[in-house]
């Protein structure tokens, strides 16, 4: 069966390049801010690019946060991609503090500067970077990363990392010389990528596949 996915248009983020990803996967995605089509979505996907706080303000000049908040709490599946995983934090630290989704309790902050052991490093964190388990216990099946390797490279451009409260949150994490960085998010029915599936190959395209596998989160 085929299956269908809507991509949110608030005029931010790289909507073709994710709309023909789903297509590669042999998905028919939408590209709508209608928030009547919103609430009728089979799933739905946020991507972002750019400042957080202006990817926000967006979302709230086109009275979209109401629809996206009230299909998070339909359960059916969500994600996020690159600032649009971000934006489900509570507080965004970029260009001084925004407010979030709160759909993941923390804040989005900075990439530190400099490499763990103290030298600087290049900011943003742009390229290829392994995706790894954040502890022993994570378990990726059911996710948006069954199927996974620990140790598979996705393609990431940013300057900002989710920190949650709670590293229950954590899907993913992935090392830049030193520093930790948020790769992947999940909480119950949403899920995040830091990270951009649509640029990642075949990995990211398995991604994509596991999402539109996902059902209504019960």
């Amino acid at each position: 069966m085929t299956k269908h996915v809507l991509v949110v248009d608030y005029g931010v983020g790289n909507l073709l390049s994710v709309c023909r990803a789903f297509e590669a996967c042999n998905a028919v995605a939408e590209l709508s801010g209608n928030p009547a089509r919103i609430a009728a979505a089979e799933r739905l996907v946020v991507p972002g690019v750019g400042a957080f706080g202006d990817c926000m303000g967006e979302l709230r000049k086109r009275d979209l946060m109401k629809p996206i908040m009230d299909y998070i709490g339909s359960g059916a599946p969500v994600l996020g991609i690159c600032v649009g995983m971000q934006m489900l934090m509570q507080i965004g630290e970029e260009f001084g503090e925004h407010e979030g989704l709160g759909v993941v309790p923390g804040r989005v902050r900075a990439i530190p500067g400099t490499r763990g052991d103290g030298t600087p490093h290049k900011i943003p964190h742009i390229g290829w970077s392994a995706l790894d388990k954040p502890n022993v216990n994570t378990n990726w099946e059911g996710t948006i990363l069954e199927g996974i390797a620990p140790g598979s490279t996705c393609y990431f451009v940013h300057s900002f990392t989710a920190e949650p409260t709670n590293d229950g949150y954590r899907l993913a994490d992935c090392d830049y010389h030193g520093r930790r960085i948020s790769a992947a998010l999940r909480a119950g029915n949403v899920s995040g990528t830091q990270f951009h599936p649509e640029k990642s190959g075949e990995t990211g395209l398995r991604i994509l596949r596991n999402f539109l596998a996902l059902e209504v989160y019960p």
